[in-house]
């Protein structure tokens, strides 16, 4: 049973998601994101509660129980070090090499020998908070956030990042980071970060950014909140896949873990390849958005016909979507 203390920091980390969301219905999305950042006082609290939580509570929990119940973190570190250097990453660049002559693409791109054996890996940790995966000695870490709970840690809003060529001058600002070079990173990490935005477009923006970080046959890992079954949101997480599918992601790891699901995205060798998947699915089966369950709570925030074009919305939320949108405006 969670204990008072951790009840109350589940508390601030809710009202604050909450908060957000409702002040992106009456701003908009972005005009809410503008005054989210810049309440440091509330950033401060939030950050500093999302630390309590993640190292005094979670991850105390994850130690005690024997089971399924793994840290995050070390299930991020785990893939990353059975995919860079199990040599998993070539038997994915195989794969899709071989899709590639299916599909009559010819790969210029130079991917590398696959060996990354004494390799460090350069990991942007987006919404770190804490810098958690600093333990970790094959990781040479940039954490940034929005509010950092810990010194070593950049501040950075994601969103209005700005993503230049490598050969431009990208230095911090002393603890803050505006700009970064693209194809820089073997990994990107998105723990407990898309269901903290709004709305799916600053979802969506946040995996374009990354794409436009990482090098190719590099890693987007995406860890996301979820209490219920693996079955309850299966149409909310297959259509992530599917848009991140259309923007040059493959999908290669999926687990639901106890409260979380844990996904790995490949940037793929070429949006081609990737986007294959996608476009032998029917499309009507799909979200075109980057929802999560928090969205279909606010009715009065959906544009209704994102929804109602798409067959696997389950009834009674298209019937409550229709309803509200009957309603006079007083």
């Amino acid at each position: 049973m969670a204990s008072a203390e951790h009840l109350e920091l589940s508390n601030i980390i809710k009202n604050t998601h909450q908060s957000l969301r409702n002040n992106a219905k009456v701003l908009g999305a972005d005009d809410a994101w503008q005054k989210h950042c810049a309440d440091k006082d509330m950033l401060k609290e939030y950050s500093e509660a999302m630390r309590e939580l993640a190292t005094k509570h979670w991850e105390e929990n994850c130690s005690k129980i024997q089971s399924a119940a793994k840290s995050r973190i070390h299930w991020v570190y785990d893939f990353c070090h059975y995919y860079f250097f199990k040599e998993e990453i070539v038997r994915q660049r195989l794969r899709e090499e071989d899709i590639a002559k299916k599909i009559n693409l010819s790969l210029d791109i130079d991917s590398g020998t696959g060996c990354f054996c004494n390799k460090i890996l350069k990991v942007l940790d987006v919404g770190s908070c804490y810098n958690p995966f600093k333990i970790f000695k094959c990781f040479d870490v940039v954490p940034i956030d929005i509010a950092p709970a810990s010194e070593d840690v950049f501040q950075c809003d994601f969103l209005n990042l700005k993503i230049v060529e490598c050969s431009d001058n990208i230095e911090p600002k002393g603890k803050q980071i505006c700009v970064l070079p693209q194809s820089a990173f073997d990994v990107i990490i998105f723990s407990l970060l898309l269901e903290y935005l709004p709305c799916p477009e600053q979802r969506q923006l946040c995996c374009i950014n990354a794409y436009k970080l990482l090098r190719y046959e590099g890693l987007l890992i995406i860890i996301t909140p979820d209490s219920k079954h693996v079955g309850a949101n299966a149409k909310i997480m297959k259509s992530w896949r599917y848009n991140l599918s259309l923007l040059g992601f493959s999908r290669i790891k999926y687990d639901k873990l106890p409260h979380i699901h844990c996904m790995v995205f490949r940037k793929s060798l070429s949006i081609e390849i990737a986007s294959r998947w996608a476009k032998l699915q029917n499309a009507e089966d799909f979200y075109h958005k980057m929802f999560i369950p928090q969205d279909f709570n606010d009715f009065d925030n959906i544009d209704i016909n994102d929804v109602q074009q798409h067959k696997d919305v389950d009834e009674d939320i298209q019937n409550k979507l229709l309803l509200l949108n009957e309603l006079p405006n007083f």
